[in-house]
């Protein structure tokens, strides 16, 4: 992965981020960042992004929050090392103390992104039971509530890819195959059951998974329908696809 300073461009905001940022966005007055004598505390109350883990100190805590914010707004290469920095509450050369690059902090947000949602997806499948549309009902909601919980940076996650660096974007790639490899392996099994009734079992979990991803650039808090009242409609739609009747979103 590339160390040290970022080369910056600028460019129009992803399609899709303004409703991600809205949900996000703090009001700084400035413009692109926060007051740059914003202390600390005072940003560390302002919530924290998902992408924070508990052994972060709290200068790593709040640049990344910071950082989520930025690029969702602006996306990574319309966001400078000193935008971050001003968001935060910081000077860039404090930033740099705690993150080498702005590469480093795009790869960081991903990197646990993704651990996150492979564990809980494996954890979701193993405590379902031995029958194929139970285990795909737990993945598609679990997949949908976890884009909808994180819904910055799992949007962030989704138009970034592409601005990652090597080893950077393999690693995330990676990982990704390996939560996608659950969709396949549950959709061919129920196929090879004779439970679903798709002739395209590989497909059908590609789309599935394209589906319940794509949560992230249009859920709104405020909308007609809570999270899980959209997660169960899902895991119907999923259902559906792949060929199984399904019950009602109350199973």
């Amino acid at each position: 992965m590339t160390l040290g300073r970022a080369f910056v461009t600028r460019r129009k905001p992803e399609p899709g981020a303004g409703a991600v940022a809205a949900r996000g966005r703090r009001d700084t007055g400035r413009g692109r960042g926060t007051p740059a004598h914003r202390s600390e505390s005072e940003a560390a109350s302002a919530g924290e992004s998902a992408a924070v883990s508990v052994l972060d100190g709290p200068g790593a805590r709040i640049l990344l929050t910071a950082a989520v914010d930025a690029m969702v707004e602006h996306g990574y290469h319309g966001t400078s090392v000193r935008d971050i920095a001003e968001r935060a509450g910081m000077s860039a050369a404090a930033l740099y103390h705690h993150f080498p690059s702005k590469q480093v902090l795009l790869f960081t947000i991903m990197d646990r992104g993704m651990d996150d949602l492979v564990r809980r997806s494996e954890e979701a499948y193993a405590a379902a039971p031995d029958d194929p549309a139970e285990q795909l009902r737990a993945l598609v909601r679990l997949h949908v509530l976890r884009h909808i919980e994180h819904q910055r940076e799992s949007f962030l996650g989704n138009s970034e890819l592409r601005s990652l660096d090597e080893p950077g974007r393999s690693t995330i790639l990676a990982k990704r195959d390996r939560q996608m490899r659950l969709f396949y392996l549950i959709v061919r099994e129920g196929a090879e059951r004779g439970q679903f009734r798709t002739r395209f079992p590989t497909e059908a979990a590609r789309g599935i998974v394209t589906m319940c991803t794509a949560v992230a650039t249009w859920y709104r808090e405020a909308g007609p329908l809570p999270a899980r009242e959209i997660a169960n409609r899902y895991a119907e739609i999923a259902l559906a696809m792949v060929g199984e009747h399904y019950a009602g979103s109350d199973r």
